[in-house]
């Protein structure tokens, strides 16, 4: 049973305990969250940081408190932002510091355990991984290392419930002392220290490799890694395109279409004589339309699944391996392996991604990083419009979108890698250890991505489709259409109400596909409207976190980049097929 469901007898808010859960990254420090908090939990920014930081609420023994799940971090140096933030939250106190320590990287993990010993804070570890060390013929002596480091060591497995209890049983009495602040240790007397440590408590035994440690060597070599790693986004790809079609066909759309939408209608008809006003709400742009159908029925199936796949790839440890196996790719372009983290990020939402360039190690491959996936990284709503635009005519059209959505990320690296001075640093990437994720922690992921992309996409989408109701419905889209109905039905061949994708592309850039959804295209007009949305300016939050980042002139190069990119390549892409076809006949 986990901690959080206990009975508890109720106390006063202020005297809820503040326990701070903290640790490196990737030492199963999400999952011991998981399991110690109940379903309510918030995910926000620290003040004057982007960074995000959790919070949940623990019930045990009668105590009630709050774990507030500090980022990863490797030390307290505050040389990052997320270190910034862990040294923010340790200096406001607390009255218990949970520090998780993987057992199959301990010597690593001592150094930030140490470094917290110098804080006024009670400490209790977590000494977690245990199974996964002992499958790697890793011995550590539990009571040894609480006397060395002079605080309480639990022995737990996160992931199977095991020592959770003992460890909120120790925390909670901890939790009641004081402590004074140990003594601060410089850099080479800390780790001479750590090194006495880990000879004192841990051996290392010799033993056959089992069939996990072989396939954690495999992923990270270019045989097999790179088979395995396109069988596992070809399977990723068959989940999110298969899943969501399957989804739309069998149960939203049908559902949007047959029983909502006709039910709406005759509301609104009743309600509402015939006129621009009905028009504007359930005409063939109304709001209620495709304010219902587009988020909805079309967009969210496809995000869902996305985000579902990428929280297990990244629980599972797989996700780092792939920035190894992508190194020596990404180093022709100037950037190293490890940013292909936030590129995939990028698949997600391109605000998180362009943030996550803070872990790079050079203000050029922040940069670089940045318009790449300004450039040409579908978000997940775009690709779910993709998907919804391109899945149900032709895959082939849909998988060339993609292609050459890489082949223009490559080209552009190699562009702004020879504009930009300087050099990218060699990768430091830390490869975590493969394991099944946990399915509650996994849950709670998934609903804090899912809950920022409904505030943060489906938000303006909503905004766009209220104005895209009004342009349609109106008339004032048949007046824009004129003057730009030359370059739209000239250069780029596509209908005259193409306009309004264009239009509203500005504000998501999901908006510039979903129309074409509406309108009777050839398969040439449909790749062409899908180049032109791919490498469209970037959507004002991206602009937004584009200027916050870097400066407004960066944010405004990079709009005017990608949209005269998409123009051109759009246009060109159009005229040449019109040639091949004309010959064709």
């Amino acid at each position: 049973m986990s901690c959080h469901v206990m009975e508890a007898q109720e106390r006063p808010r202020d005297k809820k305990l503040k326990i701070l859960l903290m640790g490196n990254p990737n030492v199963g420090k999400s999952v011991v969250f998981s399991k110690l908090t109940g379903l309510q939990v918030v995910s926000s920014n620290y003040a004057g940081t982007t960074v995000d930081y959790t919070l949940g609420n623990i019930t045990f023994s009668n105590k009630e408190g709050v774990l507030i799940d500090v980022p990863g971090t490797y030390s307290l140096e505050a040389t990052s932002e997320a270190e910034r933030v862990a040294v923010a939250l340790l200096e406001e106190g607390a009255d218990l510091i949970i520090c998780v320590l993987d057992a199959t990287h301990l010597e690593r993990n001592l150094d930030l355990a140490l470094k917290l010993q110098e804080y006024p804070i009670p400490i209790v570890y977590s000494l977690n991984l245990l199974d996964v060390a002992e499958r790697q013929g890793i011995k550590i002596d539990v009571e040894k290392l609480s006397e060395e480091l002079g605080s309480p060591v639990i022995p737990t497995v996160a992931i199977k419930n095991k020592g959770l209890m003992e460890l909120m049983r120790t925390a909670m009495k901890l939790s009641q002392e004081k402590k004074e602040p140990g003594p601060k240790l410089e850099d080479e007397e800390r780790w001479k220290r750590i090194k006495e440590i880990v000879d004192k408590v841990q051996i290392q035994v010799d033993k056959e490799l089992t069939f996990i440690e072989k396939l954690e060597n495999w992923t990270i070599q270019p045989w097999p890694g790179i088979p395995i790693a396109l069988l596992v986004l070809i399977a990723s790809l068959g989940v999110v395109v298969g899943g969501g079609k399957a989804l739309r066909a069998a149960i939203l759309l049908p559902l949007v279409r047959q029983v909502i939408m006709p039910l709406l209608n005759k509301i609104v008809s009743l309600v509402i004589p015939a006129g621009i006003l009905r028009n504007v709400l359930v005409g063939e742009f109304g709001i209620f339309v495709i304010g219902i159908e587009w988020p909805f029925a079309l967009i969210l199936p496809y995000v869902f699944l996305f985000y579902l796949v990428f929280s297990f790839l990244e629980d599972s440890g797989y996700l780092p391996r792939i920035g190894v196996l992508a190194d020596g790719i990404l180093r022709r372009i100037g950037i190293q392996g490890g940013n292909i983290i936030p590129i995939m990020l990028g698949y997600g939402c391109a605000v998180p991604a362009i943030i996550g360039t803070r872990a790079a190690t050079t203000y050029k491959e922040r940069i670089m990083v940045a318009s790449l996936v300004s450039f040409a990284v579908p978000c997940a709503s775009q690709s779910g419009a993709f998907f919804a635009l391109l899945g149900d005519k032709s895959i082939l059209a849909l998988i060339f979108v993609y292609l050459l959505s890489i082949l223009a990320m490559l080209t552009v690296g190699k562009i702004v890698n020879k504009v930009i001075p300087g050099k990218s640093q060699p990768m430091l990437l830390e490869v975590p250890n493969l394991l099944l994720p946990d399915k509650d922690a996994l849950k709670k992921k998934l609903k804090i991505r899912m809950k920022h992309f409904l505030i943060d996409a489906e938000g303006p989408m909503l905004i766009g489709i209220v104005i895209a109701a009004i342009v349609a419905e109106t008339g004032i889209l048949n007046e824009i259409s004129k003057l730009i109905a030359p370059f739209v039905e000239g250069w780029l061949g596509m209908p005259k109400e193409t306009s309004l994708s264009l239009l509203l592309g500005i504000i998501r850039r999901e908006l510039a596909v979903l129309p074409l959804l509406e309108m009777n295209l050839t398969t040439l007009q449909l790749i062409t409207g899908a180049i032109v949305a791919l490498f469209y300016l970037p959507c004002l939050s991206v602009f937004g976190v584009l200027v916050k980042e870097f400066s407004l002139k960066v944010a405004l190069f990079i709009g005017l980049i990608t949209t005269t990119s998409a123009f051109l390549l759009g246009g060109l892409f159009n005229q040449i097929g019109s040639i091949i076809l004309g010959f064709v006949g």
